[in-house]
């Protein structure tokens, strides 16, 4: 894997890496506005999402799930995510891994508790770069 620093993805153009390092940073937007629809629109139509117990399959039932939670459990929230590493799979297809969490209202650093790590599948799409898959589980063992 390479360590995302600013370069170049190999395997892919600077122009498809920025696409693809950016994904994070939509999901952080979408969630600082508490806005379900542009956090699906990220994903691609059959993209799935797997969260600690929770499994959403295609984009309205990620749109559906962060409604609810922003309007319940992640109300008044933002996360973060940061790149860590990356690598193609080929031209039209990369692998982030991220490290972030949820930030509690008020909290400017992420708890150990609720600190996670996480794999993003990006693929090209007649969209542009979407998740096919994202998936994340917490940093530290229990």
């Amino acid at each position: 894997m390479t360590t995302v620093n600013g370069t170049t993805i190999p395997g892919l153009s600077a122009e498809d890496s920025a696409h693809v390092t950016a994904l994070p940073g939509r999901i952080v937007s979408a969630w600082a506005g508490h806005d379900p629809e542009a956090f699906s629109r990220v994903f691609t139509e059959d993209g799935t999402m797997v969260l600690p117990g929770v499994m959403c399959r295609g984009r309205e039932e990620v749109r559906a799930f962060m409604a609810q939670a922003f309007a319940g459990p992640f109300k008044g929230t933002r996360v973060t995510g940061t790149p860590v590493s990356a690598r193609a799979l080929g031209g039209d297809a990369a692998v982030l891994v991220t490290q972030g969490g949820v930030l509690a209202p008020g909290e400017e650093k992420v708890s150990d508790a609720r600190a996670i790590r996480a794999s993003w599948v990006a693929v090209r799409t007649d969209e542009g770069w979407q998740l096919a898959a994202y998936q994340n589980s917490p940093r530290d063992a229990a």
